[in-house]
């Protein structure tokens, strides 16, 4: 039983499942657990549920005494007002005052922001970008979420929501997201979503082309057999990475001249594909940056664990809290 330090919880709330766990200063978690989000229509029952596994935990740790605080990532979170306004993958519809009815359940100070944005605090606190005071996490995975630092101060723009580089359009009139209705955003090409949508329009408009990815059935593909593929030196998955490592390091190569940051760090399931995604977004972002930019700023993954991240990047804000 820990008594004299000073403690923090995180809680990373996903589509699918919700992590949380009690975090020390140094970053070291010392508990933690993990439910559906989605089973839970209602979020109050999610919250009665959720109550019930961190309030063991806490107790474990000695008591509410030794929290400082509560840290929250969710979609749509907005640092400004605690609220969760208009998730598109939560079954919570509407504006979701979550800090507050987290509060209320715990006693304990609360803040929340959107998961990306509690990435780039975990790796500002714990991670690559220990020391940095200016840089851009990308996160990588079924979406493309982004935390922007700039003078040491995460940038939340005048209403909470700043920093939505997934969604800015990088090829117009392309691509549709089903989810946003817009065309030819950074998220529909540099996603796992994006880069299975990529794999089905090689297959399908390269017949001619072998790969053993046509031993699948264009629904089946994910972004998992692209990668092992890859692995095995097949040329069309090769061409994939190639392809997505192009419009990425176009879209970086404007995030650069936009913001100068020392270093921009990936995080999430696409980033392991290591140099087959980072030698052409390096290229492609050199080659599209003006001169004063070039080959100054540092392309890094995360330094932290894909499992423990969201935890993490969580409850670093509960270390940003003003006493």
């Amino acid at each position: 039983m820990i008594m004299s330090q000073q403690l923090a919880v995180g809680i990373d709330i996903g589509g699918t499942n919700t992590v949380f766990g009690i975090v020390d200063r140094r970053g070291n978690i010392l508990s933690d657990g993990k439910m559906s989000t989605k089973s839970h229509d209602n979020v109050e029952d999610f919250l009665t549920e959720l109550h019930g596994h961190l309030s063991k935990l806490i107790e474990q740790a000695g008591g509410t005494e030794n929290i400082r605080g509560i840290g929250v990532g969710a979609p749509n979170g907005n640092f400004y007002t605690g609220n969760i306004e208009y998730a598109p993958n939560l079954s919570w519809r509407g504006i979701v005052p979550l800090a507050n009815l987290l509060e209320q359940r715990f006693g304990l100070p609360t803040v929340l922001t959107n998961d990306a944005n509690a990435a780039a605090i975990g790796e500002m606190t714990y991670g690559a970008a220990r020391g940095m005071k200016d840089f851009i996490m990308i996160t990588l995975g079924t979406g493309v979420g982004s935390g922007i630092v700039a003078n040491g101060q995460l940038i939340y723009g005048h209403d909470g929501f700043a920093g939505e580089l997934g969604h800015c359009i990088v090829q117009p009139g392309g691509r549709l997201h089903p989810g946003t209705g817009m065309r030819g955003s950074l998220e529909s090409y540099a996603s796992a979503t994006g880069v299975c949508n990529t794999a089905k329009e090689f297959l399908t408009n390269r017949p001619e082309v072998e790969s053993v990815l046509r031993q699948y059935a264009l629904e089946d593909i994910t972004s998992k057999m692209i990668y092992e593929a890859a692995m095995k030196n097949d040329a069309l998955a090769k061409e994939v990475y190639e392809y997505t490592g192009q419009i990425l390091g176009e879209a970086l190569a404007n995030f650069v001249m936009f913001s100068s940051p020392e270093a921009i760090i990936l995080f999430g399931g696409l980033t392991k594909a290591g140099d087959m995604l980072m030698k052409p977004v390096r290229i492609h972002m050199e080659n599209n940056v003006l001169p004063i930019f070039q080959n100054k700023v540092k392309l890094l993954f995360s330094e932290l664990k894909e499992s423990d991240a969201a935890i993490l990047g969580a409850s670093a804000l509960a270390w940003e809290m003003k006493d």
